[in-house]
């Protein structure tokens, strides 16, 4: 897959080259030109999981963008606003996740989430747990977590 990847970005920069045009737009263009080439031309199962892994990986920032920003949101207003709406708890989160990388990857982008914080890992390493200011259902706020980030972050990893 590095391969793929590292050959993706010299064809990327061989078309900024060629086009002689040094923008971000142009790199972008001939990163997703080289994108597609190297995907028609590839043949074996093994090379095609590239192919797979690159869109999950530019979908999983749009999500977490979007999650930033509505938290961010959420904790300005709720700053602004005269009266509180927090209703702020600790959640226990059951993990799907099993290796030290995958769980270090998900506690840390709650963290990174305003209104967040992973807080411990349960010795068996089964359970997250996650100490967040908006929690309202926490059933909800479990199924959000591991719907969301967890999902998504699995998908990559594996």
């Amino acid at each position: 897959m590095q391969k793929k990847f590292l050959m993706n970005l010299l064809l990327a920069f061989v078309w900024v080259a060629l086009t002689g045009k040094f923008l971000v737009s142009n790199f972008l263009f001939g990163f997703a030109l080289a994108f597609l080439l190297l995907w028609v031309i590839t043949r074996d199962a093994e090379s095609r999981k590239y192919f797979t892994r690159i869109p999950r990986v530019i979908s999983f920032m749009g999500y977490f963008g979007y999650e930033l920003l509505k938290a961010n949101l959420q904790v300005a207003y709720d700053i602004i606003t005269p009266r509180f709406y927090m209703t702020p708890g600790i959640v226990r989160i059951p993990l799907s996740a099993e290796t030290d990388l995958e769980i270090t990857l998900l506690a840390n982008l709650i963290s990174l989430t305003p209104g967040s914080l992973s807080l411990d890992v349960s010795d068996d390493r089964k359970v997250l747990y996650v100490h967040a200011m908006y929690i309202g259902d926490k059933d909800e706020y479990v199924a959000h977590v591991k719907n969301g980030f967890e999902k998504r972050l699995l998908d990559i990893l594996r």
